[in-house]
């Protein structure tokens, strides 16, 4: 199978993936699909907002499942982004047995909060909550549906301890490992 697709970033919420991606996509002139903004698009449609469309998917399996095999497609796909970006991409490209490096963000609960709070506004403490209640929404989900333990960073190659690092250092980390 010959795919474009060269990385998978993952991390959760307000870990810097999707700052990540579009520096690496910049820098390298190559294409991405970013899954936060599929899920965020999915929870505009509704009308709702991030943490309401993922109580939903908690609920109702199919919605979530259906958004996780579109994503498979896409990156098996003959014409797919050389960049992925999604909580589970790694885990997916690991068992689709893709040729490609998977990186794994980390960033401590209260670094996330801080920087959700910078991109959204709002209430340190509510972000935090927020943040946690949606992590662990999405860690019961995943593993109700795939049997995946977010904490299980395996599947990775790389992962990057983000918490005392800005985005120019991350990036700095994932080109050189990228061999550039």
């Amino acid at each position: 199978m010959n795919t474009l697709l060269r990385v998978t970033i993952s991390g959760p919420p307000g870990s810097g993936t999707s700052t990540l991606v579009s520096r690496l996509s910049k820098e390298r002139d190559w294409s991405y699909i970013n899954g936060g903004e599929i899920f965020r698009s999915a929870a505009n449609k509704r009308n709702i907002s991030i943490e309401e469309f993922s109580a939903l998917c908690k609920n109702n399996l199919d919605v979530d499942r259906s958004l996780d095999v579109s994503l498979k497609e896409i990156m098996i796909s003959s014409d797919s982004p050389e960049i992925v970006e999604s909580r589970l991409c790694g885990w997916w490209a690991k068992e689709l047995k893709l040729n490609c490096n998977r990186i794994w963000l980390s960033v401590s609960d209260n670094e996330r909060a801080k920087r959700i709070q910078n991109r959204e506004g709002g209430d340190f403490s509510d972000c935090l909550d927020k943040s946690r209640n949606r992590q662990k929404d999405d860690m019961d989900r995943y593993k109700l549906l795939y049997g995946i333990n977010l904490d299980d960073l395996s599947p990775y190659d790389l992962i990057v301890e983000a918490d005392d690092k800005d985005e120019d250092e991350v990036f700095k980390i994932v080109n050189k490992y990228l061999g550039f």
